[in-house]
């Protein structure tokens, strides 16, 4: 049997998922490597920027969670929702300890694998 959510709510937040990750994944774009994040002002503000957006990302995904009661983000395995609702925990609670090569990475093989799957997700939740 299917667990019963509001799934207007869910699309809701989804939404404002793919914006976040679209806006991390243009931020994104500036680094060639690691090194574009941390020895210029603005790779610095480009860095933080992207650890905003992952930070709202895992905390809304770990609300979806909440109020799918799990069902929803295991349908779509493709994607690593525990470790993204892991980078969220590391980055609000360890942010000094931030590696750039981290986020550069996540940024180089992960990122549009998550937007695509967001956006599945959108359309799965409407129809």
């Amino acid at each position: 049997m299917e667990y019963l959510y509001d799934k207007e709510l869910v699309a809701e937040i989804v939404e404002q998922i793919i914006s976040a990750v679209t806006s991390a994944q243009k931020r994104c774009r500036y680094a060639k490597s690691p090194d574009d994040f941390i020895h210029t002002e603005t790779g610095q503000e480009k860095l933080d920027f992207v650890c905003m957006k992952l930070i709202a990302t895992g905390e809304s995904l770990k609300r979806i969670d909440h109020i799918t009661e799990r069902t929803l983000l295991a349908k779509y395995p493709e994607v690593p929702w525990k470790k993204i609702k892991g980078i969220r925990d590391f980055l609000s609670h360890h942010y000094f300890d931030l590696d750039a090569d981290v986020i550069f990475d996540i940024c180089q093989d992960h990122i549009d694998t998550l937007l695509i799957t967001l956006k599945r997700i959108h359309k799965d939740l409407l129809y």
